[in-house]
């Protein structure tokens, strides 16, 4: 509801332009006029090089504001996040289509896509390929933000310039196993702390595979 009124002013296309990654929540194309709002800043957004994301939110938000979600995703997005009943009906696919599918075909249109689904796991796509993240073992007990969390690990991951998509999956899903099995939505600032460690230590440890599974130089030109 704090976003119901926003009209782009000088205060906001400030903010805007010294962004590196400008996220659109999808529930604000529920929102009569905010789509204008969205479009003007997403065009300063572009012009200042930063990195647009959108995040799905909704299937039903999907289904009723679908032409204003693609023009959006077809003319401006740099990643999506997306479950993937959202994938899904982003595809216009039917239940039946596997997740893998829904984020191959949306990364032929979005240079980064994420896809998560519950306890099974979740996929990266790039350029009509997916890479499978394993889900991060633990004990759920409040899964109200898992999706923020994970989107956080990814943003994290290309802010910091990597281009392992599975370390970056990853550590998207062990940041999202960490808040479902808490209370609230927040991480910790010690698990953060943690997480963000472990997170350098296995980059460095590693060589990075990625080529195996899907071309780095498309992550890396983000």
């Amino acid at each position: 509801g704090t976003s119901s009124t926003i009209n782009y002013d000088s205060c906001l296309a400030g903010i805007v332009s010294k962004t590196n990654i400008f996220v659109v929540e999808g529930y604000l194309f529920e929102l009569p006029d905010t789509i204008k709002t969205i479009i003007r800043a997403c065009e300063e957004a572009r012009r200042s090089g930063a990195l647009i994301a959108v995040t799905a939110s909704d299937v039903s938000c999907i289904e009723r504001h679908y032409d204003d979600y693609w023009e959006i995703l077809g003319n401006y997005a740099d990643i999506l996040f997306a479950n993937s009943d959202e994938a899904r009906a982003l595809c216009h696919f039917s239940s039946k289509e596997s997740p893998i599918s829904a984020t191959r075909y949306l990364s032929h249109f979005v240079p980064l896509v994420s896809v998560t689904d519950g306890p099974k796991g979740s996929y990266i796509g790039v350029k009509g390929e997916a890479v499978y993240i394993p889900p991060s073992p633990c004990v759920p007990v409040d899964t109200c933000g898992a999706g923020d969390a994970y989107a956080s690990g990814v943003l994290y991951g290309i802010l910091r310039g990597v281009s392992d998509l599975k370390g970056m999956g990853t550590l998207a899903a062990r940041i999202a196993a960490t808040v479902v099995g808490q209370q609230g939505t927040r991480l910790r600032v010690q698990d953060a702390v943690v997480l963000a460690e472990s997170f350098a230590f296995n980059l460095k440890g590693s060589s990075s595979s990625v080529s195996s599974d899907v071309g780095s130089d498309h992550i890396s030109s983000l």
